[in-house]
């Protein structure tokens, strides 16, 4: 960041009000930034989280057509539920807000009034299809047809599901109507166009470089490759003019006082993003506060926490309404995730392939930190991830249960035994060996020196967004607890070494206190459970890992000598094999028949002599770029290399049968396409991690599959 904010507004992507919440809901905008906000608070920070329930669109109109309600009815319902399962799964915003409400709708309009007085819209007349059974006419939501691109026979006329492509309903094959199943026809309507082509050049300068009026706002060096790689491809394509009205029943009226403005309302897409500012007014209102600076001070850190497939809006078009506008401020970053899988394949909520929040809460009450955790463990932050359901067993049993509860149980468990729950008073000049460390006088201080290092590192990786490997830091500071315990065995050096024991359990105590504050932003229940445990007050989410590492710089004990702690008590207990094979039997049972049409080739049919794929078995391929650090020949061997490959800092071993075509030693340096998550294989005795890609001539001759110009190690290639 290239400036110090004085105050930072964080927004999750607000879910559409048509059905319950998912685990990838979740996993794309929700924890992370929950994590980030709880971070900022506990380091005193001024922060603001926004979200709320988006209650507008055709897909709340369409669930309420189904269900012969209003729309009203839909969105109350799923608002409702919204707001229970965030608030049970621990997800803390300052404020949960609703677009229904008033102040949105006028929010809404006069961002819209401002931009029409501007001159920033363009009226145009075009032809937009109309069911004439239904008497009205269809927002893209309402048509549904084959894609132009992948030819899935279910694509929305603004999405294909399948693709990911962004569509025009013209562009459909064969449109239907989704209200009657009739095919429309085309009927000339009016609507207002925000000029996107207008801000296309301001657009890729702030994208690319952070400049804004020659003020640098961001560094793109923090943004997340595939946020900057998918802004650049719409940018390289031409962005077009983009309509912001609807003919719609439900949704932000225009205002009226604009000509031609009646039954048009405001495009969902525009509507939505200001449903942050919105919500901001409306929580400075409530507190008393002054909504302005968190949106208009360029000391602000505005800050979008969403799924990949809403990079386009937040990073191009709400961008460009907020400039046309003038008064606001533009986001510092945008740390898109990309998609959480389920079992092996795509979640999918019309196929009811999805583990929904309420629903776990209700199966595993009092487990919402374990899904946290695995959720976090494999956060989708770079590439697509998967949740499985022995996965988060393995994540339970294995490392909650036998790393972080049983260190916190031990250590409870053994000064109860030894010191009666008194954190115990020792010498500060007391001699031993530790794991770490050599013999030598202040060892407890050096430790809690070593400790404030640790927890640093946990606060850069939330800092860049890096929660997965902020979290194992985490973990990796309750396993050296483990070892401190396990290399000096108080249990048996009581008796002869009552003295290095005080040394030994008095720091334990204060890793257990550590931990209890940083793993707040991430396992907030368990924080608490560790907080009663050792008798101390609850996180209130202020400045309190801030005090804490001011203490540990210092060498200074988090907990003193002679505070009382109470009786121990598991944090985490095993999750059993027959609760797993319910929730697995679970989902089979609740998976609905895939009634899609999607066209199936001929079974004897080819291509290039190769079965097909589908879509869902090539986005598990994770390839990256990797660059040669060194190559020799596997001894004994003809055709294999041994090869060592640098990915963003980790290094691979592959074993490729390429020595026949390719010197070692002029292969050292070259940039190449590696599959990395190609289970590991030993050839010769050598595990190899990945494979190479090649491409290989009518001669034979084999030829790296490489970027044609030199990239960042560990991009990704898709």
């Amino acid at each position: 960041m290239l400036f110090l904010p004085e105050r930072y507004l964080v927004t999750s992507a607000l879910p559409y009000a048509n059905g319950p919440l998912h685990i990838g809901h979740l996993a794309g905008a929700y924890i992370n930034a929950d994590i980030y906000v709880r971070f900022l608070r506990l380091m005193g920070k001024d922060v603001v989280w926004v979200c709320g329930s988006d209650e507008h669109g055709a897909a709340v109109t369409i669930k309420a057509l189904k269900e012969g309600v209003h729309p009203q009815s839909i969105v109350d319902k799923y608002h409702k539920l919204f707001e229970e399962a965030f608030q049970r799964i621990g997800i803390d915003f300052d404020i949960y807000h609703r677009t229904s409400e008033q102040i949105h709708h006028e929010t809404s309009q006069e961002f819209f009034r401002a931009l029409y007085n501007k001159g920033e819209f363009v009226e145009k007349e075009t032809e937009q299809y109309f069911d004439l059974e239904a008497g009205q006419f269809l927002a893209d939501r309402y048509i549904k047809g084959t894609c132009p691109n992948c030819k899935f026979e279910e694509a929305y006329g603004d999405q294909c599901e399948n693709c990911g492509s962004s569509l025009s309903p013209t562009e459909l094959i064969h449109p239907q109507s989704t209200l009657s199943g009739s095919t429309p026809e085309l009927r000339k309507t009016t609507h207002w166009y925000l000029s996107l082509d207008k801000y296309e050049e301001w657009l890729r300068e702030w994208i690319t470089t952070g400049f804004v009026d020659g003020n640098q706002v961001h560094d793109p060096g923090e943004w997340k490759n595939h946020v900057l790689g998918q802004c650049k491809s719409w940018l390289d394509g031409g962005l077009q003019a983009r309509s912001m009205t609807r003919d719609l029943d439900w949704g932000v009226d225009v205002p009226q006082e604009i000509p031609g403005a009646e039954g048009k309302k405001i495009y969902v897409w525009m509507d939505a993003p200001i449903g942050y500012i919105s919500a901001t007014k409306q929580w400075a209102a409530d507190n008393g506060k002054d909504w302005k600076p968190y949106w208009q001070d360029e000391k602000t850190a505005l800050i979008h926490f969403i799924g990949k497939d809403n990079i386009v809006f937040h990073c191009l078009t709400f961008p460009a309404i907020l400039k046309a506008h003038g008064d606001y401020i533009l986001p510092v970053n945008v740390p898109a995730n990309q998609f959480l899988n389920l079992e092996g394949k795509k979640i999918s909520t019309s196929r009811n392939w999805a583990v929904w929040v309420n629903e776990y809460i209700e199966d595993l009450p009092g487990r919402e930190d374990e899904l946290r955790y695995h959720m976090i463990k494999n956060m989708p932050e770079q590439r697509d991830s998967e949740f499985t359901w022995k996965g988060f067993q393995d994540s339970v049993n294995n490392e909650l249960v036998n790393n972080l509860a049983n260190f916190v149980n031990r250590v409870m468990v053994l000064s109860h035994k030894y010191y009666e729950g008194i954190v115990p008073e020792f010498n500060p000049d007391e001699v031993f060996v530790s794991p770490s460390t050599e013999d030598y006088d202040g060892w407890h201080e050096s430790e809690m020196l070593q400790l404030h290092d640790d927890i640093q590192e946990v606060n850069d990786y939330i800092r860049n967004f890096e929660f997965r490997a902020a979290l194992a830091q985490l973990m990796k500071i309750s396993s050296q607890g483990n070892q401190l315990l396990q290399f000096n065995e108080p249990w048996k050096a009581i008796k002869e070494e009552p003295e290095t024991v005080k040394v030994v359990m008095n720091l334990a105590i204060q890793v257990v206190a550590a931990l209890s504050v940083s793993l707040f932003p991430f396992l907030p229940f368990t924080s608490r459970k560790i907080r009663t445990i050792l008798n101390l007050d609850e996180i209130k989410g202020s400045s309190e890992l801030e005090k804490m590492l001011g203490a540990l710089s210092e060498g200074e004990m988090i907990i003193k000598s002679g505070h009382s702690i109470d009786q121990p008590s598991h944090i985490f207990t095993r999750i059993g094999d027959e609760v797993i094979e319910a929730q697995v039997a679970k989902l089979s049972r609740g998976q609905k028949k895939d009634n899609t049409k999607a066209k199936k080739e001929p079974a004897e049919k080819k291509s290039s002599g190769k079965a097909t794929i589908q879509y869902d078995d090539f986005v598990k391929i994770d390839i990256r770029v990797a660059t040669i650090v060194h190559a020799e020949k596997v001894p004994k061997t003809d055709k294999l290399l041994k090869l060592e490959l640098d990915v963003a800092g980790e290094t691979r071993t592959v074993v490729s049968g390429i020595a026949e075509h390719h010197d070692p030693s002029e292969i050292i340096g070259k940039q190449v396409s590696l599959l990395v998550n190609l289970a590991p294989r030993k050839l010769r005795g050598i595990e190899s991690q990945g494979m190479i890609l090649m491409a290989e001539d009518g001669n034979g001759k084999l030829t790296f599959v490489s970027p044609e110009d030199e990239v960042e190690t560990g991009s990704i290639i898709s």
